[in-house]
């Protein structure tokens, strides 16, 4: 159960929704002066190099973060000439860990939460993380930051562990919620885990990250949670990004974001879509991902089966 490493798989596609996601979210709810209670139950490592062996094995940030902020650039062909707020803001983050221009290091969701938290709110952050190895180095990196009581790293079951904190003292929560599917009970684990939270705390903001892929666990997961809000008579809102596959075949070789020539039969296809479902998200949500995704998909888009969904109700 503990082979999965969100590693291989910082900065693809799936990492620029998620993030795009959560930072619109945080950056309407700190809005408010009153504190949040922030939880993070798959928390990971927390902080990626770009230029590490885990990422160079699976390249996907190649297809990601290197190819959007290449697509941005006024010089590229294919430049957008009014950025989305809400992409913005993710761009902005991004490079705010890489102040020499050179993109080595990708922020995990904790480090993403962190840069939008406040210290004048007393805001607070709970990251939960099970996999041993990623556990150590997520307590290292957040160490760092000499954040005080102002975060708190737990080896624990993020499904388990959130309980404890709902509700929240300050009355206010996000949480997030986003586990590797590497099995299949993880699907049941997500809804019945929402099904409790809305039990606990009706009025805290849930995301949800799935993968979309062909399992039927996958495609039935957002209808079990429009139930579930509709039932506990929550907003929700649904947003799914797929880049497509390639249209042409590989070829002989192919260039690495760092100049590393590499045969182009270790390119794997890797996760075309995914999709996040949000529970009590803010009004303005909806309407920035709409501006966001399209430009998500044209410098990320691939070919056939690339598209984007932004539904709401509630």
């Amino acid at each position: 159960m503990f082979s999965y490493r969100h590693a291989f798989h910082a900065g693809n596609h799936a990492d620029v929704l998620k993030h795009t996601t959560l930072i619109a979210t945080l950056k309407h709810l700190t809005q408010k002066d009153a504190g949040l209670t922030l939880i993070d139950t798959h928390a990971g490592a927390g902080l990626y190099r770009l230029d590490g062996d885990y990422a160079e094995t699976g390249g996907e940030a190649r297809e990601g973060i290197f190819k959007l902020m290449s697509s941005l650039r006024p010089a590229a062909a294919t430049a957008l000439p009014d950025v989305a707020p809400a992409l913005q803001d993710y761009l902005d983050l991004i490079a705010s860990f890489n102040p020499d221009g050179r993109l080595r290091v990708y922020p995990g969701s904790p480090f993403v939460t962190h840069s939008l938290m406040r210290a004048e709110a007393r805001d607070k952050l709970k990251l939960f993380e099970l996999h041993p190895t990623d556990s150590k180095v997520l307590a290292g990196n957040v160490a760092q930051l000499e954040a005080g009581r102002q975060i708190a790293v737990a080896r624990q079951d993020g499904f388990e562990g959130l309980k404890s904190f709902l509700p929240p003292p300050n009355r206010r929560a996000m949480v997030l919620i986003d586990p590797s599917y590497e099995i299949k009970s993880d699907y049941l684990k997500v809804s019945a885990c929402i099904q409790d939270c809305l039990k606990r705390f009706a009025t805290g903001t849930y995301l949800v990250w799935y993968p979309v892929i062909p399992r039927p666990e996958a495609h039935e997961l957002p209808r079990r949670l429009k139930t579930l809000a509709n039932q506990a008579k929550r907003p929700w809102l649904h947003a799914t990004l797929a880049i497509g596959s390639e249209d042409a075949a590989p070829t002989a070789v192919q260039v690495s974001p760092h100049g590393m020539v590499e045969p182009a039969e270790r390119r794997r296809p890797g996760l075309r879509a995914s999709g996040m479902f949000v529970i009590n998200p803010p009004h303005t949500l909806k309407a920035a991902l709409q501006a966001a995704l399209p430009q998500v998909l044209a410098a990320l888009g691939r070919g056939a089966g690339k598209g984007f969904t932004v539904d709401a109700g509630g």
